[in-house]
């Protein structure tokens, strides 16, 4: 039988000005898993007393930045006045649209004693039809989210469908956003009501068909058949993707669009401050110079 993986993506690091991650998507090979087209998975990492996450204001459109914590907290601020912190098993969802800035911090709480951080920043790309949208920001509890128990795992889904159960964050398109943790020798069968998946290790290692998938690596799957997930170890992972885009999309530094000229003019925006501020924060991150 074929294998269901048809690639397999190994994440690479990046430092967010001291703040190490390891970015999955995009790649050369690969610039979206549905419209997911951006996965930053963080941590996990230890904070000594004193310091935490600081990523300063910083400007995104035609997108929607999803949050989701294994461990830790962060606090979200947005130029709409949010002001809302984030818990492991909750979902920040921030839609950019046509124009919208926001900060992440460790809260100031948490910092004389030092902190931990664990966790997936991803973006889902906005239908060419919802780019130019309104921005907007929903918190949804952990108790909102279903949550599916099965043999030897439970999965919550965090947006879209999956395993029977739809998770109540508005999203544009088909997809599937869900948490999944497996005991050791546990299995899980993916099935293929969505045109595009993934699977990725966040924690331990997984089997798919005859292929392994590593800690750090997504593994994306066929269209036409279930995978079957084999846990020879306890392994945390999270299963994105849906349907495929209506077209690829232009990527520069938080822009995304369909257009390069839209992203031009972002650029300018950013750059001669007509991105709306957020309220009690004044410094932010330039526009990078290439």
């Amino acid at each position: 039988m074929p294998s269901p993986v048809t690639h397999v993506i190994r994440s690479r690091p990046r430092d967010l000005g001291g703040f190490a991650v390891r970015r999955v998507l995009p790649t050369p090979s690969t610039q979206m898993v549905g419209p997911f087209i951006f996965v930053d998975h963080m941590g996990p990492a230890s904070f000594a007393p004193g310091t935490g996450i600081d990523v300063r204001p910083h400007p995104h459109i035609g997108l929607a930045t999803v949050t989701y914590l294994f461990e830790g907290e962060i606090l979200h601020r947005d130029s709409l006045g949010t002001v809302q912190p984030i818990r492991p098993g909750e979902v920040n969802w921030m839609v950019a649209g046509c124009g919208i800035a926001h900060s992440e911090r460790t809260p100031a709480a948490l910092r004389p004693a030092g902190s931990r951080a664990h966790g997936l920043q991803t973006w889902v790309a906005l239908p060419r039809s919802r780019e130019e949208i309104a921005p907007s920001f929903a918190h949804h509890p952990g108790a909102t989210l279903p949550r599916v128990a099965l043999p030897g795992a439970t999965v919550r889904v965090v947006a879209g469908h999956a395993f029977g159960e739809r998770s109540p964050v508005e999203v544009f398109t088909d997809t599937l956003y869900a948490a999944a943790e497996l005991a050791a020798g546990a299995s899980l069968t993916l099935q293929p009501e969505h045109e595009e998946r993934g699977v990725y290790v966040a924690e331990g290692r997984v089997q798919i068909g005859d292929t392994v998938i590593d800690e750090g690596q997504l593994a994306v799957l066929t269209t036409d058949a279930a995978a079957e997930i084999d846990a020879g170890v306890a392994a945390r992972l999270m299963l994105l993707g849906g349907a495929k885009m209506d077209g690829p999309r232009f990527i520069w530094w938080n822009f995304v669009s369909s257009s390069k000229a839209r992203i031009e003019r972002a650029k300018d925006d950013w750059r001669e401050a007509r991105f709306p501020p957020i309220p009690g924060e004044t410094d932010r991150i330039p526009l990078p110079e290439r």
